[in-house]
């Protein structure tokens, strides 16, 4: 596939892309595809890619004491990389599995470099869509901190509505911070 219309879709929500953006954009993303499972960033590794997500699931998480603590899942017309390793060229915490077969378009870090410092427009998408992602992530810590779990669960399917049922159960009961009985209970309630 090398249709590139659902990632200029994408940056269009932000931006005007000239002509000249377009080429040089579509001539720096390439098609990469997942299985199901397969390992997207490794937190052993410094991130050097950013993936925008054309169809699939992913899910971002951390190991602690051994155990896969989910941090947040993305899913089509997203962007997934590692955020610190990816801007400060370090390790991190985080990897990234596929919790479907995930078809992307990669742009490595010295691409989205090269279009930062050639189009200023891109600061701008860049600011904008962060704005987005930040708000998210402002809400997911309010709803940690300040919720109780039947709350903490009524905002992951707020938050989800498109994809929760995908994500296994596990996975949300992790993300919540909650016991898998007691995500089980929640859901009998509904």
């Amino acid at each position: 596939m090398n249709n590139h219309d659902p990632i200029l879709e994408h940056f269009s929500r932000y931006i005007k892309i000239s002509e000249a953006l377009e080429k040089e954009l579509t001539e720096r993303l390439s098609l990469h595809i997942f299985e199901k499972g397969e390992l997207v960033q490794d937190a052993d590794k410094i991130c050097t890619k950013s993936y925008f997500i054309l169809n699939g699931l992913v899910r971002t998480y951390y190991l602690k004491d051994g155990v896969e603590i989910s941090e947040y899942f993305s899913c089509e017309n997203e962007w997934i990389n590692s955020p610190k390793s990816f801007i400060e060229r370090t390790k991190d915490i985080y990897y990234i599995d596929c919790l479907e077969k995930t078809e992307t378009f990669c742009l490595k870090v010295n691409d989205l470099g090269y279009l930062f410092d050639h189009f200023p427009e891109m600061e701008r998408y860049a600011r904008l869509s962060m704005g987005s992602v930040f708000g998210h992530l402002m809400e997911r810590i309010t709803s940690q901190r300040f919720t109780t779990a039947k709350e903490k669960y009524e905002h992951f399917l707020q938050v989800y509505k498109g994809v929760y049922h995908r994500v296994p159960l596990g996975m949300v009961a992790s993300y919540l911070g909650i016991t898998q009985s007691t995500l089980s209970r929640l859901r009998a309630e509904k």
